[in-house]
């Protein structure tokens, strides 16, 4: 009788793996700065499996915000791997890799979970997101990002209030509220200005989805919060 289950369940995994496609991703956490003050301090109060569940919810998050429900509309990204690492600076993705500051963790006063948790799903986006084959600007790919961050909740404090900012692409925060106000306008904005970002980019496409130049945009924006 064993003999007979051991092919049936041989083809089901493969129709299991044929299914998942690209959805299964491995990720690995890494602390490479565990003997520092901040390396230690991400062991004693975030530590890997924590960081294990961060990863994987905020890709599952990305792909849901993003609405890309099938394989075809993804990055094909098998592995994404987290480092914390003693270096300056917060933190950046480069080559499905995310480095995080040891020295900026151990320097943080606030609630370190929350605020490494958020910094996760921002560099997150940034393995997940399209760039227009590098022709998007650089503060909308930051914006983006802080949209993912804002819509997941984990706003820090000293982010700018809605209307502030001087000017649309100014990037990560100030972006980002002002990708909010436009997805509000339309429900999945972002995914679908995304999605149009798979092969190039062009202001046109806030014309495409919205009927206003990103300019009028940004000035009804403004004049919302009597700015």
């Amino acid at each position: 009788m064993v003999d007979r289950h051991i092919p049936f369940l041989s083809s089901f995994l493969m129709i299991l793996a044929a299914i998942q496609g690209i959805s299964a991703v491995d990720y690995t956490v890494t602390n490479t700065a565990s003997n520092t003050p901040g390396g230690v301090r991400f062991d004693n109060d975030i530590g890997s499996e924590y960081s294990l569940q961060t990863l994987a919810s905020a890709t599952d998050f990305i792909w849901r915000l993003f609405q890309q429900t099938n394989d075809a509309d993804k990055k094909n990204v098998q592995k994404v791997s987290l480092f914390i690492d003693d270096m300056d600076g917060v933190a950046y993705a480069s080559n499905n890799e995310i480095h995080v500051s040891a020295r900026y963790i151990n320097g943080y006063t606030g609630d370190l979970k929350r605020e490494i948790t958020g910094v996760i799903y921002h560099e997150m986006t940034h393995i997940w997101q399209w760039n227009g084959n590098g022709e998007t600007p650089g503060g909308l790919i930051e914006g983006i990002a802080d949209f993912v961050r804002l819509r997941s909740g984990y706003v820090p404090g000293h982010w700018v209030q809605p209307g502030q900012g001087d000017k649309w692409d100014q990037g990560y925060d100030v972006t980002a509220r002002f990708l909010d106000y436009c997805n509000d306008l339309r429900n999945g904005f972002v995914a679908e200005l995304n999605k149009k970002m798979i092969s190039g980019y062009s202001a046109n496409y806030f014309v495409d989805l919205l009927g206003k130049s990103v300019d009028q945009l940004w000035s009804d924006y403004k004049a919302k919060y009597g700015n």
